[in-house]
């Protein structure tokens, strides 16, 4: 299955914002959403959507499918899906390798896998049928997490084994990388060299407060200069790979966002890496 990602650096779509991108003068080269935030609305959301989509690219990050779970994929959602993606000529989809639900129950929040074998074996057999039905590559994203359920491997290890069990790609997020590595003592620069860089579709960075013992992924906070130059060490093995800017909590106006993308690519570009 073909993937073409955008190029450059973009941003995560959010609704305070949503509007300012059809007036501001200045852009990143392309957008974000959560469908789930964006399916089943009409009136003005889906008249910005539309608006946006008719002038930058935009892909999509989900939140809902679950893809670790016991269960079936949920086919009814997974419709859902795939016509919003039809409507709004969505070509890229990509989601958490993690559990958010149960026997039909939505947990809401992304729960850590077992790194198992057992469920390389379980999560690369759900991956090959959501493509099939969907049409399109999966793309999976590492998560933060805080506990382990149970350890048969390194994360590492668990990742590249889906990889190269399965046809999905890999949104690596460099945040988690990062704050996984503090929590759970390892270094991030070593578990970027382990990973199959060429596998790797596109980056997520965002940013992280430091709790009481631990790092806590929040997505709310500007990205820590650590993170940074961790991105900016894996630009240097891959240049070409497009980079987005997340923000979930304490949103700040659309043109702040944009200064503090700018910053990020300008710290990329004084190192001759993109």
């Amino acid at each position: 299955m073909e993937l073409k990602v955008p190029e450059g650096f973009g941003l995560g779509l959010r609704y305070s914002f949503a509007e300012d991108v059809l007036t501001s003068e200045r852009s990143p080269r392309w957008f974000e959403i959560a469908p789930e935030n964006w399916m089943g609305r009409g009136g003005f959301f889906k008249r910005v959507l539309h608006g946006v989509r008719e002038r930058f690219p935009v892909v999509c990050h989900g939140l809902s499918l679950s893809i670790g779970s016991p269960d079936e994929p949920n086919y009814e959602f997974l419709k859902e899906l795939k016509e919003f993606f039809r409507e709004f000529e969505i070509g890229v989809y990509s989601e958490h390798l993690s559990f958010s639900s149960m026997e039909g129950d939505y947990l809401h929040d992304l729960f850590p896998l077992p790194f198992t074998e057992g469920m390389v074996k379980h999560v690369s057999e759900k991956i090959e049928r959501v493509q099939d039905f969907l049409g399109m590559p999966l793309i999976l994203e590492n998560i933060s997490y805080y506990y382990v359920p149970l350890k048969g491997m390194e994360e590492w290890e668990f990742i590249n084994a889906i990889l190269e069990e399965s046809s999905a790609y890999m949104l690596l997020d460099v945040n988690n990388v990062y704050v996984n590595s503090v929590n759970h003592g390892y270094d991030p620069y070593e578990f970027i060299d382990r990973l199959p860089l060429d596998r790797v579709a596109y980056v997520h960075i965002a940013g992280h407060e430091r709790g009481d013992r631990i790092l806590i992924d929040t997505h709310g906070e500007r990205v820590k200069e650590e993170v940074i130059k961790l991105l900016i060490y894996l630009l240097s093995k891959r240049p070409d790979l497009p980079v987005l800017l997340e923000r979930d909590n304490n949103i700040p106006p659309y043109e702040e966002l944009l200064e503090e993308l700018e910053e990020i690519k300008g710290a990329c570009d004084a190192q001759r890496v993109v």
